[in-house]
Parts: C-alpha cells; structure tokens; sequence
C-alpha cells in the first residue's frame, strides 16, 4: 500500500505538470491525489462500493481543494484536478471498450455501467463541494478563491 500511495503521489504530480497547475501548488495536490485514492482503495475492506467509495473519494478531495484555494489564494481547480486524477475510471474505459470489441456485449455493458457510475460519482463530489463552498455567495462569486 505504502508503494501504491508513493507512486499514486508522483502520478498526480505528473498530471498536474501536464495540466499547468502552478509549481506551488503541485506537492499539495499530489498529497490530496494520494489521500483520495487511499479513501478509494481502503473503504471497500469495510464493505463500501466501489461507487460510493469514489464518491466519498471525490468530496474529500474536491473539500479540501476548497479549503486549501482559500487558503494559498489559488483556484480552487489547481487542487482539485490533481485531486480527482487518480480516481479517474481510465482503465475500465478501456476494459469496457476491449470487451465490446471482443463481442462481449454483456460483460462490456456491465463495465460500461460501473464507468459510467464511477465518472458520475466523481463529478457528484466536485459539485458537492463546490455547493457547500458558495453556498450564500451569489453567482458572480461562486468560482473565485479567497473571498
């Protein structure tokens, strides 16, 4: 596990290079990656979906990305994207799409599903967050830090 978290930390880091995220802001993002793929990968042991656990996943990663925004007065996304990047359902994409070119239509819908229900989870935890964050701001100051 420790190995997995090394490697998850530099994937992130990775990414967020590859994604412009300011240099001050890349270590904290790989550390928000690592965190929510370790609530990813320890809250199946307790008999969590895999779902929910991306849910779960993505609303610690996308909360903190608020509080730290706020506090280095960065956008919130320089946190976030690093943050959801190792929850990301890429390699069940591709097992779904290999399925279905391999005439396993049922398998292939099956992972579909689960990708499709992944990415949503995902998505559900940023805007969570982000309603939580400006709640009570008005819109013209929903997506700006530090206010």
């Amino acid at each position: 596990m420790i190995v997995e978290l090394i490697v998850c930390f530099f994937a992130t880091v990775s990414f967020g290079i590859i994604f412009s995220v300011p240099r001050n802001s890349l270590l904290i993002g790989g550390a928000i990656g690592m965190l929510a793929w370790s609530i990813f990968r320890i809250l199946p042991d307790f008999g969590v979906t895999s779902i929910f656990a991306t849910s779960i996943a993505s609303i610690t990663a996308a909360t903190l990305a608020q509080f730290l925004s706020r506090r280095f007065r960065i956008p919130a996304t320089a946190f976030t994207i690093p943050g959801i990047i190792p929850l990301v359902p890429g390699s069940k994409a591709y097992y779904t799409m290999l399925a279905f070119v391999d005439s396993d239509y049922i398998g292939g819908l099956e992972l579909g599903i689960e990708t499709m229900l992944q990415a949503g989870a995902i998505a559900a935890g940023i805007v969570f967050a982000l309603a939580v964050f400006s709640f009570g701001k008005g819109i013209g100051h929903r997506y700006e830090a530090g206010r």
